[in-house]
């Protein structure tokens, strides 16, 4: 019985299957630019990466070894000297990226210079803050002396 009443009911209002389709073409859309677009980009970037590395560029492979390239061992391998007098040989899509020596001397530099110059402003401080204590030490001192001598 309901089973028949569904029917009748299916049989009066009949919607246009286009509009129930709406809801699916949306979130297929979304899909598409949220996920599958920008993994393409990514995919694309990272092959542009791959062709692009040669002898002499230190990278961070996907193990997160880092590492200078010495040689080509056919189109899609590289010898990876990790160490001094130790290569490995690595497949060309295991590069996750290069590594920029210059930039990342010039950001380590940069930090030690602020850390030193915020110790020696606390080097400063507490200076500062010991010779407060000091004169307290010594008022105190001659307060405690006695008046006649």
């Amino acid at each position: 019985m309901h089973l028949a009443f569904l029917l009748a009911n299916a049989e009066e209002s009949s919607p246009n299957i286009f509009v129930s389709l709406i809801p699916f073409l949306v979130i297929g859309v979304i899909m598409y630019f949220l996920l599958i677009r920008p993994q393409r980009k990514r995919m694309k970037e990272a092959a542009e990466l791959q062709s692009s590395v040669g002898v002499g560029d230190e990278i961070i492979t996907t193990a997160g070894i880092f590492g200078f390239i010495t040689g080509e061992d056919g189109p899609d391998r590289f010898w990876l000297e990790i160490d001094d007098d130790v290569q490995v040989r690595i497949a060309r899509a295991a590069v996750q990226r290069k590594v920029d020596t210059v930039a990342d001397d010039a950001a380590a530099a940069a930090k030690a210079e602020q850390l030193t110059t915020k110790s020696g402003a606390d080097k400063s401080d507490a200076k500062t803050k010991d010779d407060t204590k000091s004169d307290a030490e010594s008022t105190e001192s001659d307060d405690d002396a006695p008046a006649g001598s």
